[in-house]
Order: C-alpha cells, then structure tokens, then sequence
C-alpha cells in the first residue's frame, strides 16, 4: 500500500481537533497517521534529513493548514481548531488539497500582503494546479538525487575517456580526501610495469603503521569483476604481507566474487562503479559545490 501523502494528513488532522482541544503536534500526526492506516512498516520509513516520512508529512500538513487559518496555535507545537477548519472539514470530508485551501478567502492575502492593499495578488511563484505526493523537503531531496545519479553518470563517463593511470590516482585522491594517507596525507602508486597486481599504497594510521594496498581496475561500466580478479588480488596481498585492501573498479562484482569477499580472513573491500562516483561526490573529488541551500524553519525560541 502506498504511503498517504503530505495532501492526506490535513482531513484527519482536522477531525483529531474537532474536540476544540489544544493538541500537541505529535499527537495529531499520530492519531492522523492512525485513522489513514498507516502500517507499522511505512511509519519505519526515514527522509534523507533522518526523520520519519509519515511524520514529516503531517507536520507539513498542520502547516498548511495553520497558512489557510483552518487551525491556530496557541503556543509551540500545539494546535486547536478553527471555525475555517471546521467549515473546511464539512465540505471536504473525504480530503482536502492544498488547491482547496488556495481557495480560501485570506490564504494568500493574509500572508503577503496588508489587508488594504488593492493590488491584486500575484504570487512571485505560481503554484502548479498539479501538486506532487511529496512533501516540499521531499521535493528537495528528490531533486538532489536525481542530479547526484546525473553527476555520477558524467563522473563514470570523464573516468572510462581517460587512461588506467589516471583512474589509479583518481582512485589514491579519494582515499586520501576520505581520511586516509597518514599524518601527511600521501599515497604511493606504484609502478605501470611489474606491480604485483597492487596499484596504490596508503597509510592508515597517522605513523603508518598500519597500511592499505590498492588495486584499481578500469573497466566497461557493464563488464563483471569475477572471483578470479578477487582471488588474484589477494595473492598480491599475501605477497606483500597484507592482509588488508581495496579492490575499486569501474564496473561491478559477481556474486562470486562478493562471497569469495566474505569467506577470507583477510580484509578486502569492495567497491563498484556506483559506490566509487558517490564516494566522490560525497567526499569532493572530481567535483565542485554550484550552489549550497539552506532549509530554514522558525525559530520558536525567537518568539517565546
């Protein structure tokens, strides 16, 4: 069953208020989320900022509702409904939209502009009479992943038109961006020739005691590292007296060769292609920041 939407929440929370009790927002997303069945499992389901979606969508919804003056707010985090609630209730019993509550004599004007003012009201941005299932930080964060999946494509792209060199140092300038390198921050790749199937070495600790061995594979973004890769690399270890590395590459791994991962005592990590671009994305390596946004709330303390 589909999660009820941010757009769903705003009936039931306004029949949790018919009472003409002060409520606490909790409560209402609660009792709301009970009377829209909500399972148990999609009140387990997290937005990218940690919170749970369903209550999310219900904070949203007592929002909007407070913006159209259906419901007020006595004091922080608690809500009591109003006679533009209640009428709003009667004729929407089933549901009501955020088209419905545009509708609404002083949704906009009382938010934007003086009571006696007779400039016709334009909104800077209009709001599409189509509304999205979404709530606007879901909207957000749906926005950034699909150019986060962009980006990674045009990373895989720029690393697959270069050559293997350049990919094993792309490959240390992660590791060293995520931490790793010792006090100094360096990395050592190893020769093109006669490498022992190891292309990078990395300190792990800030005395170097401890190290990492590297082997970067540049391949076809729908080719297949097997287990024979993984079995070869950790030959390469043992001939260095490892026991510890990282196999990256451009592609992905068999399922052979992720078992094989787990049955060793050795410690090697895996990464694919998908894995790789997000960790430079993440970490800042091939990339640079266009534009930074900021979600903003009230400040409660401000007003109190």
């Amino acid at each position: 069953m589909t999660a009820p939407t941010w757009e769903q929440y705003m009936a039931p929370s306004l029949k949790v208020l018919l009472d003409s009790e002060i409520h606490r927002s909790r409560e209402i997303v609660d009792r709301a989320a009970d009377i829209l069945g909500v399972t148990v499992e999609q009140r387990g389901i997290l937005i990218p900022s940690g919170q749970e979606q369903f209550r999310n969508r219900g904070t949203w919804a007592l929002s909007y509702l407070s913006r159209a003056n259906a419901v007020e707010r006595p004091t922080r985090g608690h809500y009591r409904i109003t006679e533009v609630g209640r009428r709003l209730l009667a004729s929407k019993p089933d549901g009501i939209t955020e088209k419905d509550l545009r509708a609404l004599d002083g949704y906009q004007r009382s938010k934007h502009r003086h009571a006696d003012d007779p400039t016709p009201i334009v909104p800077v941005h209009p709001v599409p009479e189509e509304t999205s299932d979404l709530d606007p930080e879901e909207m957000i964060a749906q926005g950034m992943a699909q150019i986060i999946d962009d980006v990674s494509d045009q990373l895989l792209q720029r690393i697959l038109a270069n050559e293997p060199v350049f990919f094993e140092q792309a490959v240390l300038d992660l590791l060293i961006a995520m931490g790793y390198g010792g006090a100094e921050g360096k990395a050592t790749r190893t020769q093109l020739s006669n490498d022992g199937g190891i292309d990078g070495i990395i300190d792990q600790d800030a005395l170097g005691l401890s190290r990492i061995y590297v082997q970067a594979k540049r391949y076809a973004a729908d080719n297949t590292v097997g287990r024979e890769a993984i079995q070869a690399f950790v030959g390469a270890l043992a001939g260095n007296q490892a026991s510890q590395g990282v196999f990256i590459t451009t592609s992905r791994f068999s399922r052979g060769a992720t078992d094989f991962t787990s049955s060793i005592a050795n410690r090697v990590i895996l990464i694919d292609g998908h894995r790789l671009t997000r960790l430079m994305i993440r970490y800042g390596v091939g990339v640079q920041v266009k534009q930074r946004l900021e979600i903003v709330e009230i400040d409660e303390d401000f007003f109190e």
